[in-house]
């Protein structure tokens, strides 16, 4: 049974829908590429894919710690190249104003965002950069 049901709306536009849930996502082509860069390109969902699947792996961890995430925050840069045109490198800087002091359990968490599903699918060429600051 899928998953996602999608379809074409033109002009460089798609529409997904979670079939589960119901919820839609809309692309569009960046500014760069012909399009209008007026909702997330897909390129740019493969990079919100690995910072929230890397957080949503950390979440799991702190659920089994009995820690809470509140305040964590990530930001992504998605890294473009030409000649093929693809992603380079995903940048995911990681901040967090109040962790706890247990290296140990910081730990976990750091190794559970490295190894998401999402991280662990993407071409190897595709750099992955993550700085943990906290």
């Amino acid at each position: 049974m899928p998953t996602i049901k999608s379809s074409y709306s033109g002009n460089l536009r798609t529409e997904m829908t979670h079939i589960q849930s119901g919820n839609k996502i809309i692309t569009d082509a960046p500014i760069d590429n012909n399009g209008k860069g007026e909702a997330f390109s897909p390129t740019d969902l493969v990079a919100a894919a690995l910072g929230s699947c890397m957080v949503t792996i950390m979440g799991i961890v702190a659920m089994r710690e009995n820690l809470i995430l509140e305040g964590l925050s990530w930001e992504i840069t998605k890294v473009m190249q030409s000649n093929p045109r693809k992603i380079s490198e995903i940048i995911v800087a990681f901040h967090w104003q109040s962790p706890p002091l247990d290296q140990k359990i910081l730990q976990k968490l750091k190794n559970a965002a490295l190894t998401c599903p999402v991280a662990l699918s993407l071409d190897p060429s595709i750099k992955q950069t993550v700085s943990f600051n906290f």
